[in-house]
């Protein structure tokens, strides 16, 4: 197991959930919790998508190592990968949906959204289409992140048909011609979202996954100074960059992603670790290696979670004196433990029954030996 990328999930979901938080405490400020916090930041916490990308492309690249080029491989790829992101998302969809209809004004111009059927289909079906300020997401906002995804999965997918190297010279091919399209020429949607040179960043993690299977690997020391190195490039891109502001065109791959890369290849490219010597580590390391597996259902949780601590908090007469920082310390804590409990009791046992399904829906013959942790 790649313990230390189990561990940079969660460090990649956490910045997401103090990113949001930092929005939560502004909103507790406004009504009356205290000072808004001011615009600065030590990190750019936003960049934990960018982490979550480029780990993306590392984890396809080592699940689907078994399945490239048998026969059956693409629908074995596609069912493991449907499985693993669409139950959850759905659900939070749904609830995000139900909201909606049940007090419209809760959600401000996002619940007008539901009375528009093809853009509710869209945001089900992880197809990007833009709202009437133009912004391209889905319903459930936080979708915007998966209509990359599974573009990326589909792409990969008609890769598998050539050897696993072959397959990530297509990706690469295909997210480079698109991007070069999309600076060229104004391209239609969704071609214009999926154009977005943040995608690049999939490509940079497959392209470290590749390393990776061929056998690269680096001394402590070395992965020290990429892990010291990625630290001080996202140190750089907060003093660069807006806290929360819209990074164009390639200016996120470049400040951010090329960061991100160099963490994700100090997690990388150590030694896999067995069971007992994950056992054997420290409990903080294995207690963030379970967030990690826990990463998605925080992802998609946080936001329900943050609210309803928001809004206790302020029930409860604790926001003015615990705002700022005890207010975002308390949200983020009641999200990582919404998160825990929906992983193991809701996420885990539905990928598993929908994998199981779908993988006998595609008439495999054989099951195919994924990585463990790391592909959940």
């Amino acid at each position: 197991m790649l313990i230390f990328v189990q561990i940079l999930r969660a460090v990649a979901a956490a910045m997401v959930v103090w990113h949001h938080a930092r929005h939560e405490a502004g909103l507790l400020a406004a009504r009356g919790a205290g000072e808004t916090l001011s615009p600065g930041t030590v990190l750019p916490w936003w960049a934990g998508v960018d982490l979550f990308f480029v780990i993306s492309g590392l984890v396809i690249v080592l699940a689907s190592r078994p399945l490239a080029g048998l026969p059956g491989g693409r629908g074995h790829f596609l069912a493991h990968r449907i499985a693993r992101v669409a139950p959850l998302y759905w659900l939070t969809t749904l609830l995000y949906l139900a909201l909606a209809l049940a007090v419209p004004s809760l959600l401000g111009e996002a619940g007008a959204l539901v009375r528009d059927p093809a853009f509710v289909a869209a945001s089900f079906l992880f197809w990007p289409l833009a709202r009437p300020d133009g912004a391209v997401q889905p319903l459930y906002g936080l979708g915007w992140t998966l209509n990359y995804e599974m573009a990326f999965y589909a792409v990969f997918a008609l890769g598998l048909g050539f050897t696993l190297r072959g397959a990530v010279v297509w990706l690469c091919a295909v997210l480079v011609a698109l991007v070069t399209a999309g600076t060229l020429v104004a391209l239609p949607m969704p071609l214009a979202f999926w154009a977005d040179p943040i995608v690049l960043e999939f490509a940079l993690g497959a392209l470290l996954g590749l390393a990776r299977v061929f056998g690269l690997r680096l001394p402590p020391v070395l992965r020290i100074g990429l892990t010291l190195l990625g630290a001080a490039g996202f140190l750089l891109a907060a003093r660069q960059l807006q806290d929360g502001a819209e990074v164009p065109g390639f200016a996120r791959p470049l400040l951010v992603g090329l960061p991100a890369l160099l963490l994700v290849a100090a997690a990388a490219l150590g030694p896999s670790r067995d069971r007992a010597e994950i056992t054997a580590l420290p409990a903080p390391m294995r207690g963030l290696a379970r967030l990690g597996d826990a990463s998605y259902a925080l992802y998609l949780t946080h936001p329900f979670a943050l609210r309803v601590g928001r809004e206790a908090l302020l029930r409860l007469g604790l926001a003015p004196a615990l705002h700022p920082w005890g207010a975002m310390l308390a949200m983020t804590g009641l999200a990582l433990a919404v998160s825990l409990a929906v992983h193991a009791v809701v996420e885990r046992p539905l990928t598993e029954r929908l994998r199981s399904f779908l993988e006998n829906r595609v008439g495999a013959r054989r099951r195919p030996v994924f990585i463990g942790r790391e592909d959940r």
